[in-house]
């Protein structure tokens, strides 16, 4: 079982528009809904792909009570959300159908308190030694520790469980102190985290922090990846175009999955920028247009080196 965590839950709501200008009135011409949070889009790629995964976090209210719903209805994905009295945030995606580009607005997450914080640390531990990977994913919500990062990725380790942590900001500064199996910041978190624009420079930079691998997005121009066994660069074969809500996700979910099946760094993260690109191409995040998978799969380019031994 893999295990994902998303303290900032989210019902995403996607609306398409025929062209998105301001102010003014538009007519929409589809909405989407889905549970949402970066720990749940990953977790739905996951279940996607075969793996049995289990969501934890936070989740409260009638926004919290839908995200649950369409949780219940995902094959091979366990709900252990601890519940908490504050209602779950919408995140609301538009996009114009003219442009292909996608506008995002973000709610607030809700106040947690000190016992629901409590109560979510006691399931995490409960549901740790069943786990063969964990992620931690996105930003917290008001009432959550600014460490507590680094407290779950102590608990993994102690564990002997692996663990990735994507988020940014303080939070991630924290994190990789603690020592994480991998970290997946995009270009503006590296920076921001180590204070170089220069990727190459940065992502060895975040591992003299702590973290023992860094993968770092690019967006459009793929993956960079800085590990004890070696670096290499995952390019995708041609740029797509789309709502790039959620890539990074399933890159995540790309990387998790290839963890647990024991494949070589270059293989992992072809089926991460394989993943990436085709939600690109889906509807929305934490889905995946499977024919856009699977033919990209093959000819992403994967260049670098192993390290010598």
């Amino acid at each position: 079982m893999i295990l994902t965590v998303t303290l900032n839950t989210a019902l995403d709501l996607t609306y398409r528009v025929r062209s998105l200008r301001p102010d003014t009135s538009h007519r929409v011409t589809d909405v989407l809904e889905r549970p949402g949070g970066k720990g749940v889009n990953v977790a739905r790629v996951l279940a996607a792909l075969g793996h049995e995964v289990t969501v934890t976090g936070l989740a409260g209210g009638a926004t919290g009570d839908l995200v649950r719903a369409h949780l219940a209805r995902t094959p091979r994905l366990t709900d252990a959300l601890t519940p908490i009295t504050g209602p779950t945030r919408r995140t609301i995606a538009v996009v114009s159908e003219l442009s292909g580009d996608t506008t995002q607005l973000n709610e607030p997450g809700p106040q947690v308190s000190p016992s629901e914080w409590a109560a979510f640390l006691a399931r995490y531990d409960e549901l740790l030694p069943g786990a063969s990977a964990v992620a931690l994913c996105g930003s917290l919500p008001p009432g959550v520790p600014v460490g507590a990062y680094a407290g779950l990725v102590r608990a993994a380790r102690t564990a002997g469980v692996p663990v990735l942590l994507d988020t940014s900001g303080e939070p991630l500064r924290r994190g990789v102190a603690a020592r994480p199996d991998i970290i997946k910041p995009n270009a503006d978190e590296l920076a921001e985290l180590t204070g170089s624009h220069d990727p190459l420079r940065a992502t060895r930079d975040a591992r003299r922090r702590g973290a023992h691998c860094v993968v770092a997005s690019l967006g459009p121009r793929g993956l960079l990846a800085d590990t004890p066994e070696g670096r290499w660069r995952a390019t995708p074969p041609t740029l797509l175009h789309g709502n790039p809500t959620g890539a990074g996700d399933s890159a995540v979910a790309g990387l998790l999955s290839a963890l647990t099946e024991q494949l070589p760094w270059p293989t992992r993260l072809s089926r991460a920028v394989a993943l990436s690109a085709a939600t690109v191409r889906a509807a929305t995040a934490g889905e995946f247009d499977r024919g856009v998978y699977e033919e990209v799969l093959g000819r992403v380019v994967v260049t670098g080196e192993v390290s010598a031994a």
